[in-house]
């Protein structure tokens, strides 16, 4: 089964006096849909435009893994546990909440800042919070995040390119640059912030057009 939403569904939220634009495709905070509370292990999928100088002050997380990847911009992120990094476009940041940990996350650069992310529930509550950044991770590289069952596909397509769809019991699909279509599935490509929910994943691919780029979660619960 395969649920399209597009990105015009998705709840508009943050501080525009503050300089945030928030876009939630799921139940978040305010914006409560108890009929769209999650898919497999994903709790959220956020767009997050912040103005230079505007941020989310320190904040805490816990029983989460929060993953982000930065579409234009740069990230400056902070946290309790001792972390300082910028975050990229191309990078994977990973933190997990654990137990509890508590960050800043802040557009320190001159030009605006876009980034998309994504909370997945782990499968065991508690244990230690843990921080990594890859850089600059390669096309179609897998990122595993054991903590929640679950696998990362980052897809660069050109147009016309083929992709196959990960065959697993769930799979999440984030467009965030171009358009795609699903092979055999009906309706319009899905462009930007569009994502489509697919359930018993087996034989699908994904066709870009025009070029793409492509957020894909591959997860077993």
């Amino acid at each position: 089964m395969i649920l399209v939403r597009y990105a015009a569904q998705r709840y508009v939220g943050g501080d525009p006096s503050a300089g945030i634009e928030s876009l939630h495709a799921f139940s978040f905070g305010r914006f409560y849909d108890p009929d769209n509370l999650r898919f497999g292990a994903v709790l959220a999928c956020n767009e997050e435009r912040l103005a230079p100088g505007a941020g989310f002050d320190e904040h805490p997380h816990s029983h989460t893994e929060i993953v982000t990847w930065v579409v234009e911009g740069e990230l400056t992120h902070r946290d309790s546990a001792g972390h300082a990094t910028v975050v990229r476009p191309g990078d994977v940041q990973r933190l997990s909440s654990a137990g509890g940990v508590r960050h800043v996350e802040r557009n320190d650069g001159d030009r605006p800042l876009v980034f998309v992310q994504m909370w997945l529930a782990p499968l065991e509550p508690g244990g230690d919070p843990a921080y990594e950044v890859v850089r600059g991770i390669a096309d179609s590289t897998p990122y595993a995040l054991p903590r929640a069952g679950a696998m990362l596909h980052v897809r660069r397509l050109r147009d016309g390119e083929r992709s196959a769809v990960p065959d697993a019991p769930y799979v999440y699909v984030q467009v965030v640059r171009g358009g795609v279509r699903i092979d055999g599935a009906a309706g319009p490509a899905l462009g930007p912030g569009d994502s489509a929910r697919i359930t018993d994943a087996e034989g699908l691919e994904l066709v870009a057009a025009p070029a793409a780029e492509v957020l894909l979660w591959e997860m077993s619960d």
